[in-house]
């Protein structure tokens, strides 16, 4: 069974917030750790990965239409 790659673009647009949180979170009193940057670093990644899975969903329909 395959997962779409728009299930694929939610899970990893919620862990994205999900590390945005922690990131926040361990942000104590000031934000220039080396911790709170990596989570921060991480949270982008997964952003970045969840919108190219929406971006690839939206093609996917767009072939599909096409046809």
């Amino acid at each position: 069974m395959k997962i779409s790659p728009k299930a694929m673009g939610v899970v990893y647009c919620l862990l994205g917030v999900l590390f945005t949180y922690i990131a926040i979170q361990s942000a104590d009193e000031t934000m220039w750790n080396v911790f709170t940057i990596l989570l921060a670093f991480f949270a982008t990644l997964d952003f970045g990965i969840g919108i190219r899975m929406f971006i690839i969903n939206h093609k996917i329909k767009q072939q599909k239409k096409k046809k």
